[in-house]
């Protein structure tokens, strides 16, 4: 079907270019504006009261703690003197570098000096921020955006420098790029339609675009490598694009399902962060496989015997490292499997003390000489390690906050509260001087109470959005990633129900809780994930060959890599090695890597199998047939994965060390994929095999 598919694509060769032009012209300008509406949000479990708490902090005019300043643009004695007017000690202005000045108070400043504060920075040009999760957030956002434009710059030219040397002509150099550009502006532009309706990451465009340009490259590259094979051969050109539709064309269909189907397991995560990568994942792989399944055949067909213009003699070489590999492993299969599970053995042993957590200090996802880090680092060592991340306790209870039961039972809370041996101090209307009587008064008449303790209350609660809502603050003693910190938050919800009158409800929220539900859902549905993406593995390819024990051997396979990439991270990022700075591999991240190891093993899988069958159904013995087809796709699948590893490693260059992680995790699971499984594990165990390598259905027609 796919060679009638091609051959129709060939000879309507114009009107599929036309309708391409006219999808690539639509595409961009939705595609340059995809970052407009992205999120650093949707970490949320659904189903957590961390979750509830927030959104009731939403409701409160007024917030708790106190109001750091990161003041860029103006020397440290000009800032003080800016402070000295306004009321604020000038002690409480330090700088961490040349012009990044933060104003951290021991006391809290009141809204009128922080306006005088902007006022004078706005006078001279200077920037002001307020330190907090959430202009964090925003720069954490910022810098994903801008690791597109730093890292795609850097992988594009590597990537045409290794399609040279694969196929050594600029024509056929071209196609895979062609290709890969336009599939990738498609699912950017889809994905800009989307994301007004769902929350999508602000990783996403990232793992999009680099997803859906490796594979784009990839997927053209085997069809285009089989083509320029075919027309050689039989200088038939009609003939030479449908049989390359028809042979590579299936394995890379059976491969981008594989794929598309792996990342959609992701949805299994459980809250929209994970539905939006997967999502989006699966949008990148569709829209390359129709760019593929269309374009790519017309673009062949209209470039016909034109494939080798350009050619570069002295990169072309066919060498003859393959065929010896190719030897080695059809003769000696036992030393070749062998070998292969020591190299994945070694770091696969490390693999088993990984431990995913996404920080809750989100500015510890920052480089270290941003300065809104090191602001978060200046405040944490003046104020205190738990300032920056105080929990939230919210308590709606059944009866009002003009009622002097409320806050009876508010200052009951905070002292239970205040007893936490992890918490260094409670913030609460009961610590502002007032009986239960009389704050119940001045919340019932607000206009008759002290403008000073209404400013007070609005930090704690509003009784026009919800009269029975009080909202407290905690602030641990150690940094929102500390296991004290995490102890405190697990005992206070615990306890907090058990504390608070029948009909109440209540929640923890914070930066520190509302990540730990994450974390906690993330761990307990990783296994999941896995499983499902492990049996979709082996559902590819039990339809792609016919046999059940290649399913089998290739997830166990995969299983390995998966162990030793995650080996490789523990070393590199959880233990800090390769002068990477320590920090437990990234929860929102990992599961993204293993799954994508899965789908992308199963285009060199299936190419790798499809051709050791097309062997031995012309009469090769088994052992034969694994020799030649290694012979036949080694330079290619390696090709293709160190294509997919030059567009993974291009973002070593991101600001952001998470992005960091992906390179390091996706280059380490292609490398040991692509040269250790595919070429010593793969072939390998079906020469040991034998006639037993596709039992039970034997060679299958098709292929």
């Amino acid at each position: 079907m796919l060679a009638r598919w091609a051959r129709l694509c060939g000879r309507w060769r114009y009107l599929v270019l036309a309708f391409w032009a006219v999808v690539l012209v639509a595409s961009i300008p939705l595609a340059a504006n995809v970052t407009h509406n992205l999120s650093s949000s949707g970490f949320e479990d659904p189903h957590s009261s961390a979750v509830w708490a927030d959104n009731q902090l939403g409701r409160l005019k007024g917030g708790a703690g106190t109001q750091t300043l990161l003041i860029e643009g103006e020397r440290l004695a000009v800032v003080r003197g800016w402070a000295h007017s306004a009321g604020i000690s000038p002690k409480d202005v330090r700088s961490v570098a040349d012009r990044e000045v933060v104003l951290v108070p021991v006391k809290p400043f009141s809204q009128v000096q922080a306006a005088a504060m902007r006022r004078s920075a706005r006078q001279v040009g200077a920037t002001v921020r307020q330190v907090n999760d959430v202009t964090v957030g925003q720069r954490v956002l910022a810098d994903a955006k801008s690791t597109l434009a730093s890292s795609l710059p850097i992988a594009l030219p590597l990537v045409l420098i290794l399609l040279l040397l694969v196929f050594g002509s600029v024509a056929s150099s071209a196609l895979p790029l062609i290709v890969a550009a336009v599939g990738s502006s498609l699912a950017l532009a889809v994905i800009d339609l989307l994301e007004s309706h769902l929350v999508l990451s602000s990783y996403l465009t990232d793992i999009v675009s680099f997803l859906a340009l490796g594979v784009g490259v990839d997927y053209a590259l085997f069809l285009s490598a089989r083509f320029r094979q075919e027309l050689a051969r039989t200088g038939d050109l009609d003939g030479a694009v449908a049989t390359s539709m028809g042979t590579a064309g299936r394995s890379v269909l059976y491969s981008g399902i594989a794929v598309a189907l792996a990342v959609a397991t992701l949805l299994l995560g459980g809250n929209a962060y994970w539905r939006g990568i997967a999502l989006g994942g699966a949008v990148a792989v569709a829209s390359v496989l129709l760019a593929t399944h269309s374009l790519l055949p017309a673009l062949m067909r209209l470039i016909g015997h034109r494939i080798d213009w350009g050619r570069l003699p002295t990169l072309h070489r066919s060498g003859r490292m393959w065929p010896a590999i190719s030897a080695f492993v059809g003769r000696h299969p036992v030393w070749a499997m062998l070998l292969g599970v020591l190299l994945l053995a070694a770091p696969a042993v490390y693999g088993v003390q990984m431990t995913i957590r996404t920080p809750a200090n989100l500015a510890t996802l920052l480089p270290r000489s941003d300065p809104l880090r090191k602001a978060v680092d200046l405040e944490m060592r003046t104020l205190g390690p738990g300032t920056i991340a105080p929990i939230v306790v919210a308590m709606r209870l059944p009866t009002k906050v003009g009622d002097p039961a409320t806050w009876q039972t508010v200052a009951r809370v905070s002292r239970d509260l205040e007893g936490q041996g992890d918490a260094k101090s409670v913030a609460s209307p009961s610590t502002l001087g007032l009986g239960p009587a009389q704050l119940a008064q001045a919340t019932s008449h607000p206009a008759l109470a002290p403008q000073a303790l209404t400013r007070a209350l609005q930090s704690f609660i509003n009784p026009s959005a919800d009269p029975h809502l009080v909202v407290l603050f905690v602030t641990p003693r150690t940094g929102p990633d500390a296991a004290a910190t995490l102890h405190l938050v697990h005992a206070v919800q615990k306890d907090l129900p058990g504390w608070l009158p029948a009909g109440s409800r209540s929640g923890v929220g914070g930066v520190t809780a509302l990540l730990d539900g994450f974390n906690q859902l993330t761990s307990a549905r990783l296994p999941w994930i896995i499983g499902g993406v492990a049996l979709i593995a082996f559902v590819i390819l039990l339809v792609a060959t016919g046999s059940l024990l290649q399913p089998l051997l290739g997830v166990a396979f995969d299983g390995l890599v998966a162990l030793a990439t995650a080996g490789i991270l523990v070393v590199t990022v959880q233990r800090g090695g390769f002068g990477f700075a320590a920090l437990a591999p990234d929860s929102s991240i990992t599961p993204l890597i293993f799954v994508l190891l899965f789908g992308l093993s199963m285009d060199y899988e299936v190419i790798l199998l499809h051709r050791v069958q097309e062997h031995a159904r012309a009469g090769m013995t088994s052992a034969q047939a694994a020799s030649a087809g290694l012979a036949g796709t080694g330079a290619m699948i390696t090709g293709a994965g160190m294509v997919m590893v030059v567009v993974f490693v291009a973002l070593i260059v991101s600001p952001l060390e998470i992005m960091q992680m992906l390179a390091i995790g996706m280059t380490s699971a292609i490398l040991l994929d692509t040269w250790i499984v595919r070429t010593l594990l793969v072939p390998g165990s079906i020469a040991l095999l034998g006639r037993l390598a596709f039992w039970p259905w034997g060679q299958r027609k098709g292929q």
